[in-house]
């Protein structure tokens, strides 16, 4: 029944081919017609700028986060837009430093459509102290200029204890010398119903192109800069990597088909591939993200491995006296089930990311396994009608190829090198095999104490971009980046950081007598990284720590509560609506409603944390001290959200890559079953790509380089890529042993033939890729390294690894192919 079905399969090919070879033209009409339908879809194809936002969407500890922030007010996120003006650089609290953000505050409120609805810095608090009733830029710009240093230094002092002003300050602020080194002044814009991300880009935008035309180093910060220097980034990477790849493509090209016809035909495709996969993006709705930028990379590499296999194919068959015609014919015809083999195989791998938890590791999987199939489209059927149909105009019109010898043979240099491993292992096998699976067990079990890791730094451009990217010219040189230097220069200088807290999502009735106690009571024995406060207690912040502080202010609200306190703990146990009343009534209110909703269902409580602890272990720690509360509680915080992304990124690398391996071994399996009744060639096949990922694993810790947002995927992507090597070295080897050799003398064969192919295919997809090595964000650089190392360790092993298997496998192929062809039916 198997060969039945085999015999079906290799005649549905048999005709497909016949279709190709019969009908060029026809094949290439229909192919350029849907390009220019999938052009049209390129127009619709949006940006995600948003990175790490898309990451965290749907999580339980993100939506525990987003109702913090909907129901709190938080003092350095107001509910309307704002925008931060970082001021840094010698001492900003000079009359002259002042005057320099007032200038830039007049300037900005000048601007109606800038929006602005009200400011708050250092400058502007001096200003009111010297006059109250200075309330636009411009009045209070001139109160400081009319006023002496002297005096403008003494305010300063005297300000010293009111926090509307220090909270702008750096934690270096000397109230004596009246310096710091940084400030911060926020403008909040009054935005209407319907205010996009986009519109809040220009207006964050502009601001900062205002500040950058002062003197002094002050700069804009906001969500709007963020989203739109990660737009830049996309743009900006696309920019620098692709003529890179264009160009090694060119050039490994040219030296692949050493005939300008052939490379044009080449090129096209790719090309073609591109515009199809965007075209896709664009009518589906998938938004084009960072991780979306290795997508195009890694299908030019997969369709410059398909171009060299048939056109190298083909002038074999040229060579050995084939006409034109009858050459593509059967180049093809041996090529094309190993074709949907890598193509099955492929979206495998590819697309075996899909099954993620995360919607940009998710949109990955699909745009890339739907890229594989339009990449086998053309260059499976257009590639080969094209290549066809321009050779035979060229005999008819005396055009001559430049050169149509294949890129090795069994007698050139190349070829006896490449089938060198095949000599060597043709005495032992066994211990080939035994020393490989040694090795490869060595470098996997090291390589699984590698590390994951989820950080905002990842998608923004490092502070400092190397020399080869600041010096590009036009129009290939980067735009301007802030946000991380702003980043860090916040991090450095400011106690706003929030890198160092946790927070603690509770949601219960905090008008029953038990409500303060609860959320009070765990506090003495937290987990060992919020154990920071004295005698190893916690360190909170929530309505109980600033219903005390007030009471410390205010004697009538003290005994109010000391009435209402059973058990004398200094936390009230009755009356508590009563006590919430008159503290949202008081000065403390703001405050008060920062940590409680004014309908007493919800509370957020801050936790310090241990510097010294990791992001997993304060996750860890927060997420089990939530379930010392009575009320339903859910740790939050950007380090929990941070963490829980980081689990999961691990999770969808360690499924998919199972998924991949299983799905790859059974397809393979019964593939090689129903085509040639030799199942086991399927375990054969894919064993050199297993120890490629072993070593592909031990280098990565070895080079200290995590699983995060884009490598996580590079398991499964490496077997979808690497398994295009064995999969052309074994059905080529397929074709030799059905001819009558032997396994030595068809490896021999194969890998000096099919070798140089696969040679020529890991030199262009291995520098292809690892040109993302020169993209603006870490993230892309490590992935391209890895995505290069990745194809070079497939290509290495099938020639070392696959021979030794396959002679083994000719030794004992027999009973176990009779065993597994029964098992498969």
């Amino acid at each position: 029944m198997s060969r039945s079905l085999g015999e079906r399969t290799e005649a549905w090919t048999r005709r497909l081919n016949d279709a190709i070879v019969d009908s060029p033209r026809r094949v290439i009409v229909v192919f350029l017609v849907l390009t220019l339908v999938f052009a049209g879809g390129m127009g619709l194809v949006s940006t995600d700028t948003e990175a790490t936002d898309s990451f965290t969407e749907g999580l339980d500890e993100q939506e525990a986060l987003d109702a913090v922030n909907q129901e709190f007010e938080d003092p350095f996120e107001p509910e309307s837009e704002s925008t931060q003006l970082i001021h840094s650089g010698g001492n900003v609290l000079t009359k002259e430093a002042l005057l320099r953000d007032l200038r830039v505050l007049e300037e900005v409120e000048s601007r109606d459509d800038l929006r602005v609805a009200s400011t708050n810095g250092p400058a502007t608090v001096v200003a009111q102290r010297i006059d109250p009733s200075a309330s636009t830029a411009a009045e209070q710009r001139r109160a400081i200029e009319s006023t002496s240093a002297t005096r403008v230094r003494q305010i300063v002092r005297d300000l010293s204890e009111n926090p509307q002003f220090t909270g702008t300050l750096a934690t270096d602020f000397n109230p004596t010398s009246a310096s710091a080194s940084a400030s911060i002044t926020v403008v909040t814009h009054d935005v209407p119903a319907g205010f996009s991300s986009g519109d809040l880009q220009d207006v964050q935008t502009t601001i900062r192109s205002i500040a950058a035309d002062q003197p002094g180093e002050i700069t804009a910060f906001g969500t709007g800069i963020t989203n739109a220097e990660t737009a830049n980034v996309i743009g900006d990477s696309l920019t620098i990597v692709m003529p890179v790849v264009v160009l090694l493509l060119l050039l490994f090209l040219v030296v692949a088909y050493r005939d300008p016809i052939d490379l044009a035909l080449g090129l096209l495709s790719l090309l073609m591939t591109v515009i199809w996969t965007f075209g896709f993006l664009g009518f589906s709705g998938i938004p084009f993200s960072q991780q979306l930028i290795a997508v195009p990379v890694l299908l030019l590499a997969v369709g410059v491995d398909f171009g060299i296999h048939i056109i190298n194919r083909y002038r074999e068959e040229v060579v050995d006296g084939y006409e034109a015609t009858e050459a593509m014919r059967e180049a093809n015809n041996q090529l094309m089930i190993a074709f949907i083999i890598v193509t099955v195989t492929t979206v495998f791998g590819f697309g075996a990311n899909v099954i993620s938890d995360l919607g940009p590791i998710r949109n990955m999987g699909i745009a890339s396994g739907i890229g594989i199939v339009f990449t086998f489209l053309i260059f499976g059927l257009f590639l080969p009608a094209a290549k066809l149909e321009v050779d035979r105009l060229r005999e008819r019109y005396g055009v001559p190829e430049f050169n149509s010898a294949p890129i090795s043979s069994e007698d050139s240099t190349l070829g006896k090198l490449l089938s060198f491993p095949a000599q060597v292992s043709r005495y032992a096998p066994i211990a080939f095999v035994v020393v490989l699976l040694v090795t490869g067990g060595m470098a996997a079990a090291y390589g699984s104490g590698v590390d994951t890791s989820f950080e905002t730094e990842d998608f923004l451009p490092p502070e400092e971009q190397p020399d080869y990217v600041t010096g590009l010219p036009e129009p290939f040189a980067p735009s301007e980046y802030t946000v991380t230097e702003t980043l860090n220069l916040l991090e450095d200088r400011f106690s706003t950081n929030q890198d160092q807290s946790v927070k603690l999502y509770v949601e219960g009735n905090f008008e029953e007598g038990h409500a303060l106690e609860a959320l009070a009571d765990p506090n003495d024995d937290p987990p060992g990284s919020l154990a920071v406060g004295d005698g190893g207690s916690a360190q909170p912040t929530s309505i109980v720590t600033v219903m005390q502080s007030h009471a410390d202010q205010d004697p009538e609200f003290a005994a109010l509560v000391a009435r209402n306190d059973v058990d004398g703990d200094g936390i009230p146990d009755r009356n508590l609506a009563r006590i919430y009343d008159a503290l949202f009534a008081s000065s403390s209110g703001d405050r008060a409603e920062q940590y409680l909703t004014p309908d007493r269902r919800s509370a957020q409580v801050d936790y310090a944390i241990d510097s010294s602890a990791s992001q997993a272990e304060a996750a860890v720690d927060t997420r089990a001290f939530a379930e010392d509360f009575r009320f339903e509680t859910t740790a939050t915080g950007q380090i929990v959200v941070f963490d829980a992304v980081t689990d999961i990124i691990f999770n969808s690398a360690i499924q998919g890559l199972i998924l991949a391996m299983a799905l790859t071994g059974v397809f393979l399996i019964i593939a090689y079953a129903v085509l040639e009744g030799k199942p086991l060639l399927g375990i054969v096949n894919l064993f050199p790509i297993l120890i490629a990922i072993a070593f592909l694993l031990g280098t990565m810790r070895y080079l200290d380089m995590s699983l995060n947002a884009l490598t996580a995927t590079i398991l499964s992507i490496s077997i979808g890529l690497g398994i295009a090597y064995s999969v052309h070295a074994t059905h080529r080897f397929i074709d030799e042993f059905n001819a009558g050799a032997d396994a030595y003398e068809s490896m021999v064969i194969t890998l000096s033939g099919t070798g140089g192919a696969l040679l020529g295919s890991m030199l262009t997809t291995s520098l292809g890729t690892g040109a993302l090595a020169l993209a603006i964000t870490p993230v892309l650089g490590d992935f391209g390294m890895l995505m290069a190392l990745s194809v070079v360790y497939s290509f290495v092993f099938t020639v070392v690894a696959l021979p030794p298997a396959v002679l083994l496998w000719e030794r004992y192929h027999g009973a176990w192919d009779d065993f597994t062809l029964a098992a498969t039916g």
